[in-house]
């Protein structure tokens, strides 16, 4: 292990049960919600007043009515505006639920693109927590239909759980979370990646771990556009005799991010690296296993976005029984639903001949340049607000409801908070 490898918090004693898809993780996730005696901290990029978010939004509500501390922090770039009800339920039930930046929209266009809070994290009583890629809304549930995403989560229990619960805790200022007791053999570090002391910890630990390769690398992700210096460690590996595959979309949900990401093809195919699309549909993965006990799941993709502006959080894991499990679950889906990508196909493939034909060496200084140029663009002060109801207008017996309208009007109400 690197003296930087040994700069990460392992804690030992973990116990990890990998969860694919939304039937998987809303399960777990909302079965130790309903378990909840005390408190639950939750943490989302993308909730929806959809069948999956209003059933969230059903747990809450009574969670927080059998006294539960519930708070839920949003991002103001991901979830869009909630109705009122769905907020007037909350807050009478007690539930505090707060959004990370919020702004206006432009013609009905959210603009505010950039450092959004991108962390899906969920932390129950201190003692159980999940991390990964999947938000809140059905389209990571199969019956979507095409466009539901596959992705991934981890539940754990154990001492790291107390680490991500000191974290979630210290966005509003409380104390430090206890220690939590040993639950399983696995050793497992909680990673972080913001704009201030963790500005590339997630992308250094990929890095890492790249280098110290020496039979296999498997890389899953969504969008993948990484920096000059992680793409050459890819390709020193595979020159060394390391087996390196990525599974990466063939499917887009952002057709941009795939061009981007295809016209790095050439490059690593020559160096031997392994690529498969996954075309069954959007793949929203972001997970990695290196040799036979090295793996990670979490909220960050490979591109600039996810490695140098957005909020976000990995679950780093040493233990071969996790690696085996989502070994299997990866190589299912390369040899079953991927189309691997060879030299010869860049030349036949329409899509693969536009991302060829692109001028790579401008392409790539400009993508990775964005979130240099962006922090040049005028500063704002990023902010944690609170959302509340609008006001309840009462008029003698009978209640009057609202004016039509009012709803609409009232539907984001923001008392200022602090930043998260």
């Amino acid at each position: 292990m690197s003296a930087a490898d040994r700069r990460l918090r392992w804690r030992p004693g973990n116990r990890l049960r990998l969860l694919e898809n939304g039937e998987a993780f809303y399960a777990r996730a909302f079965a130790a919600i309903d378990a909840a005696q005390r408190e639950i901290q939750l943490e989302t990029f993308i909730l929806f007043e959809d069948q999956v978010g209003m059933e969230l939004h059903a747990r809450l509500v009574a969670a927080g009515r059998r006294g539960v501390r519930v708070q839920v922090l949003v991002d103001g770039y991901g979830s869009p505006a909630f109705s009122a009800g769905f907020l007037q339920a909350l807050a009478e039930a007690g539930v505090v639920l707060r959004t990370f930046d919020p702004h206006p929209t432009l013609l009905g266009v959210r603009l505010h693109i950039f450092r959004r809070m991108h962390r899906k994290l969920l932390v129950v009583d201190g003692q159980v927590a999940f991390v990964g890629g999947i938000n809140y809304s059905a389209d990571h549930l199969s019956g979507f239909g095409p466009k539901a995403k596959q992705d991934y989560a981890v539940e754990v229990e154990g001492p790291v759980v107390a680490d991500i619960h000191r974290f979630v805790l210290g966005q509003d200022g409380a104390s430090p979370a206890p220690a939590v007791a040993q639950a399983g053999d696995a050793d497992a570090a909680f990673v972080l990646r913001d704009n201030t002391r963790h500005t590339n910890d997630i992308e250094r630990i990929y890095r890492i771990a790249i280098r110290s390769a020496r039979s296999e690398i498997v890389i899953a992700n969504a969008y993948f556009f990484p920096s000059y210096g992680f793409l050459r460690e890819l390709r020193r590996a595979a020159r060394r005799g390391v087996v390196v595959r990525l599974i990466l979309q063939g499917e887009p949900d952002m057709p941009a991010a795939t061009l981007a990401a295809r016209s790095l093809y050439r490059h690593l195919l020559q160096d031997g690296v392994l690529i498969h699309e996954y075309n069954v549909r959007p793949f929203h993965g972001k997970v990695a296993l290196v040799d036979q006990d090295w793996a990670t799941v979490g909220s960050s993709n490979l591109d600039p976005l996810s490695l140098s502006l957005n909020l976000e959080a990995n679950l780093v894991v040493r233990d071969r029984a996790f690696n085996r499990q989502l070994s299997a679950c990866l190589e299912r889906l390369w040899r079953d639903h991927c189309r691997q990508v060879d030299i010869g196909m860049l030349a036949r493939n329409p899509d693969w001949r536009l991302a060829a034909r692109l001028p790579a060496p401008l392409l790539y200084h400009v993508l990775r340049r964005f979130p240099y140029w962006a922090g040049l663009l005028p500063a704002h002060t990023q902010r944690v607000v609170t959302l509340t109801p609008p006001e309840t207008v009462v008029a003698p017996e009978p209640v009057t409801p609202p004016e039509p309208g009012a709803t609409e009007a009232g539907d984001r109400q923001l008392t200022a908070g602090t930043e998260g």
